[in-house]
């Protein structure tokens, strides 16, 4: 299902992802996503999609910013999931207050993508552990600890830091992403799925950051509240890779009936899930929203094992998309995950 009519930046994805990245998705999974895609991406005004248009941004509608996520993830989700990363610092930056120092510096330059943004925050989402401290000095802030998993490291500008506070506050703020005096990157993560966006772990020791970077200070029961909607809502990238996988269904008839059912069932989640996560109340419907997201996620699940058995034995060659895309389904099932997310998920597969 897409828009009646194609935005700009729609189209420009479709020609981006036919173009060069599913092409190259095979080489890119089996080494790294190069400089190149993610410059194509920024000349293709991706990186601006839902950026205002007053700071040089598209300032597109939501619905256009989920297409062209789907389009990506489809195609080359290494890729996708690098860029991925440069959007919740432009929206965050948006949101801020007029006047704030990072604000006025940042928020241009990633709107236009002349910066690409990376994001060290989801460590924060555990109640349980804290593996980043912030603490005030200086006039600024001191971050210790590891940041568990860094995505986008050697190609991504600045990141977006997150640590709590010893008042259990949420500090956020904006740190060249290059090893420095108190900020260490590990060698890349070896993973089942997307080593290729060049994840790391960072170790920060008495990292120091001024004032004038820190964008957000919040308790962090107030982040939980605000990060529901991100947490709850299903990854467009789940639409964009199970797509893809049934697109790789050959034309016998048995082929042709599974895609076909399993199309019409995926429309229909991707519909009520969207229109959730459009919903005036981005915090109503908890439990709808995590039912759909699981629903997702069985289809996914559907639609790359269906990939895989039409492809037979080749399907296991590292050549084969099919298996490309199986791995690449097993990451998005715990991408973004939270607690509510992995029991409501594990409920469910309780029930099957």
């Amino acid at each position: 299902m897409t828009t009646t009519a194609p935005h700009p930046l729609v189209a420009g994805a479709r020609r981006l992802a036919d173009g060069l990245l599913a092409p190259s998705a095979q080489h890119v999974d089996q080494d790294v996503v190069p400089a190149s895609h993610i410059d194509a991406v920024r000349h293709s005004g991706l990186l601006g999609v839902s950026a205002p248009e007053e700071y040089g941004g598209a300032g597109a509608p939501d619905p256009v910013a989920r297409e062209v996520a789907e389009i990506l993830a489809g195609a080359c989700c290494s890729t996708w999931f690098v860029q991925t990363q440069h959007h919740t610092p432009v929206r965050l930056l948006t949101k801020a207050e007029p006047g704030l120092p990072a604000r006025e510096r940042l928020l241009r330059p990633l709107a236009t993508g002349e910066l690409l943004a990376g994001i060290a925050y989801a460590h924060v989402r555990s109640a349980s552990r804290t593996p980043v401290r912030a603490a005030t000095e200086r006039g600024g802030v001191r971050f210790d600890g590891t940041v568990p998993w860094y995505t986008g490291w050697g190609l991504n500008d600045v990141m977006l830091l997150a640590g709590v506070t010893e008042a259990d506050e949420v500090v956020f703020a904006f740190v060249d992403a290059r090893e420095q005096p108190g900020l260490r990157p590990s060698p890349p993560l070896r993973l089942a799925a997307l080593t290729a966006a060049r994840t790391v772990s960072v170790k920060l020791d008495a990292l120091w950051v001024p004032g004038d970077a820190v964008v957000l200070r919040t308790p962090r029961e107030d982040f939980a509240r605000l990060d529901l909607p991100r947490s709850t809502n299903t990854s467009p990238a789940v639409f964009g890779v199970a797509r893809a996988a049934l697109d790789l269904l050959g034309d016998t008839p048995d082929e042709r009936r599974t895609a076909d059912a399993l199309r019409a069932r995926l429309d229909e989640v991707r519909t009520r899930a969207y229109a959730l996560a459009d919903h005036p109340v981005p915090h109503g419907h908890v439990e709808e929203r995590l039912a759909l997201r699981t629903r997702a996620y069985d289809l996914l699940r559907a639609a790359t094992a269906a990939a895989v058995v039409s492809g037979g034995g080749r399907a296991t060659s590292l050549d084969s998309p099919a298996q490309r895309l199986a791995r690449e389904g097993m990451f998005l099932l715990v991408q973004g995950q939270t607690a509510p997310v992995r029991e409501a998920h594990l409920a469910a597969l309780a029930g099957l």
